[in-house]
């Protein structure tokens, strides 16, 4: 299952005509996220044309309700922080008020999560969702870390999904101004050494001082890669211009609590040089300046060419598709609905040997797709999500998930999607012929000895935990 075995015979490399009906199947299946019942028939007319509608300038879909904004949850998260440190100051247990709110705000977190994951399950346009999935874990915001939890879900809202399909200068902006991401890599309160406010704390016997960790983030993974071999004065300097991006305070005067703001006396005077380019004094616009140039850097497309690519096709992508989306990113000065065409148009994306393995969130997605079903209860999704290793909007590290085969397909992660699947299945089968389900959902991609087996088990629900466990099934 988890191994791939000898090179396999690729028609495109050689010019030749796939099967209409294998593209369909490629399509609904890598480029989307698994076919739900006549999916993939509907896309078999034109299965490029069937990605490529999905592309539109208003971004991805956003799960419904919208739920709350990042100042509310802001608010909530401060309130309950300062409930919970007032009854420590105070010597008693937390009281019912403070277990009342952290109920509550545990429960829009999961609604947060609840909602993606019935979009997902449930959207008509895979390719889209995919793509905006993609873009959210680049831009990780993890709520491994507490006081981020409640900001995951407006973050990606608010600064992913609008831009998917915009400009990626744009998305980094958003994403890079937005609360979550100031409070995740802590770049709320860094503070210029030679400022203002550094100076004011000196004088009070306070530290607090300059921060690297969003400037890091943003050249290493965001932008331009560790290939650009820039240096740690380039990672200090613009960590230096980005002083004073944050976030007004929980009690805020003006009501601007969790929203982002310019804080000038946190900002450090003078000009930045950051990888051989000078940076005038300009307040704000000094570190959008610099975002502006990552962006556009040529190190910045190929990065990020090299990512999509690797998400959407093969652990090792072929060069030549990377330097196709490369060239279509520097084209249109990183326009990501020309390099989506781009990855949709390429001849490479269309190798119909199966090479990428589901992620956890990926392979309970196609299952809920596969046997027409949404999911309505978030908390055993949540522990059988963690149990596999991906803990719900919890990424380990601002790296975001892995996307290789070798991080999900350890034998005990195995055996975790064998005991879900053969519970999953028992429970939504009914009446209905797990031999047709695996048509629907796999399509071409349906091997005869896969079909023989599932027609061949002695219950439905073995014939339909079987199609979820094959290789067929696993990969995309």
């Amino acid at each position: 299952m988890c191994e791939t075995g000898q090179t396999p015979f690729t028609p495109w490399r050689y010019g030749l005509t796939i099967d209409r009906d294998l593209l369909a199947a490629v399509a609904v299946t890598r480029l989307g996220l698994g076919a739900r019942s006549g999916e993939i028939a509907a896309a078999r007319g034109d299965p490029r044309g069937w990605a490529l509608a999905q592309i539109r300038e208003e971004g991805a879909d956003q799960p419904t309700p919208a739920g709350a904004g990042a100042p509310r949850r802001f608010g909530e998260l401060r309130q309950l922080q300062i409930d919970r440190r007032d009854a420590r100051l105070s010597g008693q247990s937390r009281d019912d008020a403070v277990k009342t709110a952290a109920r509550i705000l545990r429960q829009e977190v999961g609604a947060d999560f609840l909602d993606r994951l019935r979009l997902a399950a449930g959207t008509e346009a895979g390719f889209r969702e995919r793509w905006a999935l993609f873009w959210a874990n680049h831009f990780t915001v993890s709520a491994a870390k507490a006081a981020v939890a409640g900001l995951v879900g407006p973050f990606e809202r608010d600064a992913i999904r609008p831009h998917v399909f915009g400009r990626f200068e744009d998305m980094l902006v958003a994403s890079s101004q937005h609360p979550a991401m100031l409070i995740y890599l802590d770049q709320a309160r860094s503070i210029g050494p030679d400022s203002m406010a550094s100076r004011f704390q000196a004088r009070n016997g306070k530290t607090v001082g300059l921060n690297e960790n969003l400037a890091r983030e943003i050249m290493e993974l965001h932008t331009v890669g560790l290939a650009a071999s820039y240096s740690q004065s380039d990672v200090t300097e613009f960590a230096r211009a980005m002083t004073g991006w944050s976030i007004g305070a929980f009690n805020d005067p003006q009501g601007r609590a969790g929203e982002f703001m310019f804080r000038p006396r946190a900002h450090e005077p003078g000009a930045r040089t950051v990888m051989g380019r000078r940076y005038d004094q300009d307040g704000i616009g000094q570190a959008r300046a610099v975002l502006r140039d990552l962006a556009a850097n040529p190190n910045t497309a190929r990065h990020l060419a090299t990512k999509i690519a690797r998400h959407f096709v093969s652990d090792d992508p072929p060069s030549s598709l990377v330097a196709r989306l490369e060239q279509s990113w520097r084209e249109s000065d990183g326009r990501l609905d020309k390099v989506a065409s781009a990855l949709i148009n390429a001849p490479e994306t269309w190798d119909p040997t199966p090479a990428k393995f589901k992620t956890p969130y990926e392979f309970l997605v196609s299952s809920w797709r596969a046997a027409g079903t949404v999911p309505d209860d978030v908390r055993p999704l949540a522990q059988t999500l963690t149990a596999m290793g991906q803990k719900p909007l919890g990424a380990p590290s601002p790296k975001g998930w892995a996307e290789t085969t070798g991080d999900w397909c350890a034998p005990d992660a195995i055996i975790k999607r064998m005991d879900w699947s053969e519970a999953f299945a028992a429970g939504v089968i009914g009446d209905r012929d797990p031999a047709q389900l695996a048509a629907d959902a796999l399509g071409a991609r349906l091997t005869p000895l896969a079909a023989k087996t599932i027609a061949r088990a002695e219950t439905r629900a073995e014939g339909l935990s079987i199609l979820l466990m094959s290789p067929e099934f696993q990969r995309r």
